[in-house]
Formats: structure tokens, sequence, C-alpha cells
């Protein structure tokens, strides 16, 4: 009787469906960039930080997704195995799963803190923080301090899938948006008014971490399917062994992120060092900040493509349960309509209105040559967004119809072999321009990838419908 109650699933339009599990999707994941994206704007506009504090942000950003990954490898995986414990009523594996994984979480948080002070200058400086001196010097004071917030960051990414996982996904989408507020209100009290810089930066989104990872501890303490008990809190390595590999997908995909950015910091320090203007000391910051504004643009849009076909993967999987492979199909059409839409009217914004977005960026207080390469960065490194958007929906919806393993490789396929390569061999024949044309260069050759998997998708849930249908007419 209890699996009546999402029949649902099965009858609702599709298109209404796909509304109401995206859009609190997509919302997450948006306060989530946000976090980043609103300290690059008051940063870039603060006229003492401008460009160089620009840049800091930059080869700090990826360091901040070393322990999202992380955090999600473990509280994905645990949302994952403690909802199959509860489906299977197995209260004791679940309570101890989530338990274990609180210390878990603790306790890397305090290993990679620790790392990231020991070794912090040998980190900045793999990841191009040593372009010039002042944005060196930037980025040691932002990543000082964002680093004493990393246990609070990562045991907030990580509780948050658990406290979905316990059927309470409004409160952990409240728990990041209440944080994020917080960080949009000191943000600018902190730079503007109290003049604190990067520290002023790094301490407000610190705080709107430390919010966040309050209200999950409360949640802990007031779970509804799942109560916790001093037994809980234990490392138990069986459950471990068990949960981990569950998050695995997760962290690949963020890790792939962070070599991506990683060879492109890199690449923009070599050439730009090479190029005629950019190989200025006043102005060598230049291409790292832009580039950094762009991806985290392109973030954006990211996240509304992976929250659209996020959202769909519970209606995907309860409709091939149920046999309906024909809405599952039809669910694929309409997510990647949508996907294309999405990446359609970015791809507008981007090519049409590029100096008004960099005008959110500081580009006021800055010379000509910023403005100049900004716009030419966003046309061309975003000027196939469509199929990036395109891209992405097809591998998450290989997810959801259990083709885990496939969706991962296509991913690392993207984010490590196109990702770190092109922009390593491009710039090689194209100089620093050679930077912008690897992004479009990856979407291309992965949506090749792409339309070839769809091909394949189609087929392969038409083909599931037809044993029963010959079997139907065998019978009849």
């Amino acid at each position: 009787m209890e699996e009546k109650s999402n029949t649902f699933l099965e009858t609702e339009t599709i298109g209404r469906l796909m509304r109401k599990y995206a859009i609190p999707c997509i919302i997450s994941l948006l306060v989530a960039a946000l976090y980043n994206i609103v300290d690059q704007i008051f940063i870039a506009n603060a006229d003492y930080l401008g460009s160089y504090g620009n840049a800091a942000n930059t080869v700090v950003y990826p360091l901040t997704i070393v322990a999202l990954a992380l955090a999600v490898l473990i509280g994905d995986g645990c949302c994952a195995y403690v909802s199959i414990c509860l489906g299977s009523n197995k209260q004791k594996d679940a309570h101890r799963s989530i338990g274990s994984s609180v210390l878990l979480c603790i306790a890397i948080s305090l290993v990679l803190t620790a790392a990231y002070f020991i070794f912090q200058e040998p980190i900045l400086t793999l990841f191009g923080g040593r372009v010039n001196e002042e944005t060196f010097a930037q980025s040691k004071e932002y990543f000082t301090f964002i680093t004493m917030g990393i246990p609070f960051y990562m045991f907030g990414q990580a509780m948050n899938p658990i406290i979905r996982s316990d059927g309470s996904p409004r409160f952990a989408m409240a728990s990041t948006l209440v944080g994020a507020a917080f960080n949009i209100v000191f943000d600018p009290i902190c730079i503007y008014g109290l003049k604190w810089g990067m520290m002023g930066a790094a301490l407000a989104t610190i705080g709107g971490q430390i919010i966040t990872a309050i209200l999950s501890v409360w949640y802990l303490c007031h779970m509804k399917a799942v109560k916790l008990e001093k037994s809980s809190f234990g490392f138990y390595p069986s459950l471990m062994r068990r949960y981990l590999p569950l998050g695995v997908c997760s962290l690949l995909s963020q890790i792939s992120m962070v070599l991506s950015m990683a060879a492109v910091n890199n690449m923009i320090q070599k050439y730009g060092a090479l190029d005629p203007i950019f190989g200025q000391e006043e102005y060598a910051q230049i291409p790292m900040a832009v580039i950094g504004i762009v991806m985290k643009v392109f973030q954006i849009v990211i996240s509304i493509a992976i929250g659209i076909a996020a959202g769909c993967i519970p209606i995907v999987g309860y409709n091939v349960g149920a046999g309906r492979k024909d809405r599952a199909l039809e669910l694929f059409q309409k997510l990647l309509i949508s996907e294309f839409l999405v990446g359609a009217v970015a791809l507008v914004i981007v090519e049409l209105f590029p100096k008004q977005l960099i005008g959110l960026f500081g580009a006021a207080n800055e010379s000509a040559y910023y403005t100049e390469f900004a716009v030419k960065s966003f046309r061309t490194y975003l000027c196939l967004m469509p199929l990036a958007t395109v891209n992405k929906g097809t591998f998450i919806y290989l997810q959801s119809l259990g083709k885990a393993f496939l969706s991962t490789l296509l991913s690392l396929v993207r984010e490590v072999v196109f990702g770190v390569l092109f922009p390593i061999v491009l710039p090689i024949f194209f100089g620093l321009t050679g930077i912008l044309y690897s992004m479009p260069a990856s979407d291309f050759l992965t949506f090749i990838i792409s339309v070839i998997v769809i091909v394949y998708t189609v087929k392969l849930l038409k083909q599931k419908e037809e044993p029963s249908t010959a079997k139907l007419h065998a019978n009849g």
C-alpha cells in the first residue's frame, strides 16, 4: 500500500512534475554557487581590491571545490545508503551510517584544514597564484581565512543531502538559503564599511557557513525518520565500505572540475606573461580575474541545467520501475528541450550584454584592457553554452537510468580529458586566446558523444518496451 503513495509520478503530467521537482533543486544549487560569486562581486567593486582581489578569488575557488568534493562523497553516499536502509527497515544501519558520516566529515575536514595551512604557498602556486606579487598576497589573505571555515563548510554540505534523505528537502534548502543571506548582508559591511578587504569577504562567507552548520546540527537532534543515539557515533568501517562508494560519482564530478581549473589557471599565468599587454606587471592579473568571472557566470547557468536534470531523477526512476518507458522517453525529450533553451537564453545574454555583465564585477574601476578582454572572453569562452547544457542533462539522465558508470565516464572525458588537454594544447597555437577556445572545443566534441548517447538512450527505452508488448500479443 505504501508504494501507492507515489502513483502521481506515473499519472501527473510530465511538465508539471518537472516543475515540481526541478525548482527546489535549482534553487539549492544556485544558492551554493552564489556564495563565491557574491564574494567576487563585492570584491570587484571595492576600488582598493579590484582585479587583484578578483584574481585571488579565482585562485582560491578550486580549493573550496576540493572541500565540497569530499563533503558530497560522504553526504551523497550516506544519503543514498540511508534511503536504502529506510526502505528495508534497517533502522540500526541507518542511524549508525549517519553518525559515522558525521565523525568522518569532521575528521576529514580537520585533516584538509591542516594540509591547507601547512602547504598554503605551494598550493596557491599550483593554482596560478603567483601571476604577480599583489595577487599572491591577496590570495594568501583570502585563503587563510577561508581555510578556517573549511570544517563548517564541509559539515553543512555533507549534512544537506542527509537531511533530504530524512524527508526534509525544504529544511535542507532553507539552511543553505539562510547562510547565503548572511553572506550577502555582511559582505558589503566587511568589505566597504570595515575595509577588511579579502579577510572581510572570507569572514562573511565563514559566518554563513557556520549558520548552515548550526542549523544542520539542530536538525540532526530533531530527525524524523531516523533517531540518532549515543551508539550512532562510531566510525563503523563496514558501513563506510557500503555508503562511501555510492558517493564516488559525486566526488569525481567535483574533482574533475578542480583539475580543469588548475590547468586553465596555470596556462593563463604562462601565456598571459607572453602577451604584449598582460605581460606587463600592472595588467598581469587581468586574464586570471576575467576568466574566473566568466567561469562563475557559467557556473550559474550550469547549476540551472544540473537542477533541471537532477530534479527529474526520481520521476524517471519511478516510471521506469513501473514499466512506463513511454513517460520516461517523453521526459527525456522535454529535458533536452529545456536544457537547450536554458543554454540558448544564456548565450543571448552573454553575447549581447557582456559589458553589462562585466560591469557587475567592477569594470568601472579597471583599465580598458579589462573590459576589452572580458567582452572577448564572454563571447568566445561561452559561445556553445546550449551544447554544454544539453551535455550535462544527458549525462545526469543516464544516472537516473542506473547508468552511473557510463555517466561518470563521460563526465570525466569532458572535464578531465578535454577540460585539461585543450587549455594546455590550444595556447601553443593561439596563445592566450587558445585558452578561450578550450571551452567551446570541449563542449563541441562532447556534444558529438552526447548525440550518440541520446540515440542509444532512445533506442534503449524503446527496446525495453518490446518484450512486454510481444508478451502481451502472445497472451492475446
